[in-house]
């Protein structure tokens, strides 16, 4: 339940801080709710990647309540971008890949067809973490206030998505296929 809560809370964070500017209310004051979940991550984190994302999100925090700016409250989407493509990328280099663990959950003796199938997906991911974060930064940069929220609040998640959908489709086509031929 307490991961569920941070995972909704990370997910509402670009909407969080879009409405508290509209409202006129200072970034240092927006920064308390990245402390907190800063603090929420580094309590139920169970690997050492989570910690550093927490502490990156707490010198976010500390340069935008210090500085009374926005731009270290609108540079944490990028930051979780950062932290998923170094998961993914570390997986890739210490087997087994992140999609494999997944994969695994539901079929434990996963052929070697099926690892090499959740090793690229898991580079798919890579990918997608590269672009999406690219994308989330320039947002930082280029857009208003409404566009920063609307990508990283709102597209970059129906992305994720599709991107999730489109795979799950895939790997049905091609279990069919096996399973047929």
């Amino acid at each position: 339940m307490r991961t569920f809560a941070l995972t909704l809370l990370t997910l509402a964070y670009p909407l969080v801080v879009y409405f508290g500017l509209d409202a006129h209310v200072e970034p240092r004051w927006l920064a308390l709710l990245l402390v907190g979940m800063a603090l929420l991550r580094a309590a139920f984190a169970r690997e050492r990647v989570w910690l550093v994302a927490a502490l990156g999100a707490m010198v976010l925090a500390v340069a935008s309540f210090w500085g009374n700016q926005v731009m270290p409250l609108k540079l944490y989407p990028m930051l979780v971008n950062v932290v998923m493509l170094c998961v993914f990328s570390i997986s890739l280099v210490y087997p087994p890949s992140v999609i494999e663990r997944l994969a695994r959950l539901h079929e434990p003796n996963l052929p070697p067809t099926g690892i090499a199938y959740t090793r690229r997906v898991t580079q798919v991911w890579c990918g997608f973490f590269v672009v999406n974060g690219s994308i989330s930064l320039a947002t930082v940069f280029w857009a208003t206030d409404a566009g920063w929220a609307l990508y990283n609040g709102m597209i970059s998640y129906l992305l994720m998505g599709v991107l999730f959908a489109g795979e799950w489709l895939l790997r049905k086509r091609m279990r069919a296929r096996l399973h047929h031929g």
